[in-house]
């Protein structure tokens, strides 16, 4: 049977799904698709070029090790411009270019070791796009290329940005390609934070992490006859913010266990999954 493993999007917290990843491929669970959605493409690309438990003990330790600036070096300046419509954007994305150049290991979707695809968002006509031919770092640059933060990626005739303002976890996709297995990682969202997000980057992602959260819920809900969803508990009560790059190593520790803990008990599926996943208060 054909296993598809479906990342979501999430900011910081994509570090969870390194933990999930760990506990799959040590139980044996490894996919013959992946699909990815903003940081989920992240994940996905780095499984594709890297498959097996090694592969995912390399993602874990490279999420504990990346901070903050490589991927959202705040510049005032440069964010004021943004703010005054003399940039599209607030952050220049050379550094988190810089680090994906560095640890992706194949320069184009197509020569991934296992089937890939990437979604992003058209910004003229805020369709779906599905890429699994191109330039890896400029498609995972497009998929998480967050409206106003990043700025778009020209891609062919068009202009991409975040894959999750269109479709933060792509099942269908996963099922269109014939998965008959999907597990879909989540990262979740901070259901359990002390206090608002205090930077306007922080309201940002945290606000789309809500808003992606319950599209999956959607999806997930809508059953899929002929196939089985498997959907790993996200972590929760969770109060790290998704800008938050300080916690990557907590969050994959407790991914690991939780995921080894509900591998265990023998992977759920069906629609009832979706209540894990929608609004709720602690």
């Amino acid at each position: 049977m054909t296993t598809a493993f479906v990342f979501s999007g999430g900011g910081s917290l994509g570090a969870i799904q390194a933990g999930m990843l760990l506990a799959l491929a040590e139980r044996g669970v490894v996919p013959d698709l992946l699909v990815g959605s903003s940081v989920g493409a992240v994940n996905a690309v780095w499984v594709a070029g890297r498959p097996g438990v090694d592969g995912a003990r390399e993602l874990a330790d490279v999420w504990r090790s990346v901070r903050r600036e490589e991927v959202f070096p705040l510049h005032p300046l440069r964010g004021l411009l943004g703010l005054t419509a003399r940039r599209d954007h607030l952050i220049d994305p050379g550094s988190f270019r810089a680090l994906l150049a560095r640890h992706l290991n194949f320069d184009r979707l197509e020569e991934a070791a296992v089937p890939l695809l990437v979604v992003a968002t058209d910004v003229a006509t805020g369709s779906e796009v599905v890429l699994s031919q191109g330039d890896t770092v400029d498609a995972v640059a497009a998929s998480t290329a967050i409206p106003g933060v990043f700025p778009p990626v020209p891609w062919g005739d068009g202009v991409l940005i975040d894959g999750g303002v269109s479709n933060n976890a792509p099942i269908s996709h996963a099922v269109e390609s014939g998965a008959e297995i999907v597990y879909v990682l989540p990262t979740g969202y901070a259901c359990s934070l002390d206090r608002p997000p205090a930077s306007a980057l922080g309201v940002v992602l945290h606000s789309i992490t809500l808003l992606v959260q319950q599209r999956l819920a959607a999806e997930v809900a809508r059953g899929w006859e002929g196939v089985s969803v498997r959907v790993v508990p996200p972590l929760c009560p969770l109060s790290v913010s998704p800008v938050d790059f300080g916690r990557s190593a907590e969050l994959i520790e407790a991914a690991h266990a939780a995921t080894t803990a509900w591998l265990e008990r023998g992977p759920h599926s069906g629609p009832e999954q979706a209540a894990l996943l929608l609004p709720h208060k602690h």
